[in-house]
């Protein structure tokens, strides 16, 4: 989407700096930060290197499963429905994590 207007407003240094700080924290710039504000939506801070490393051996974990579920489906000697349920399992695990720890929150502001 082009964005074709200008919008200019005046700050004080610690508005300006509060502003930066905010969107450096969420891996926004600046303007992303705002138009999500506009939108109703509290950006959530960036997680640490530990919550990245614990997704991706969730990732992993959850590749495993989806390989044995279907060798096994294809030899026939293992509960395929179970290992696929396991899957799909941690597939929401994974995907309730992102959620919480990566997607913005709805605002409550009675304002929007």
């Amino acid at each position: 989407m082009r964005r074709s207007y200008d919008k200019h407003i005046r700050l004080t240094k610690e508005e300006k700096d509060e502003w930066q700080r905010k969107a450096e924290m969420a891996c926004l710039n600046e303007s992303a930060l705002v138009r999500l504000l506009m939108k109703g939506y509290e950006p959530k801070e960036k997680p640490d290197e530990c919550f990245f490393e614990a997704m991706r051996e969730l990732s992993s974990i959850g590749n495993n499963i989806n390989q044995l579920a279907a060798k096994a489906n294809s030899l026939g000697f293992i509960d395929a429905p179970m290992l696929y349920r396991e899957a799909e399992r941690w597939h929401k695990f994974q995907a309730d994590i992102e959620s919480v720890f990566l997607r913005p929150d709805k605002s409550e502001l009675k304002w929007q």
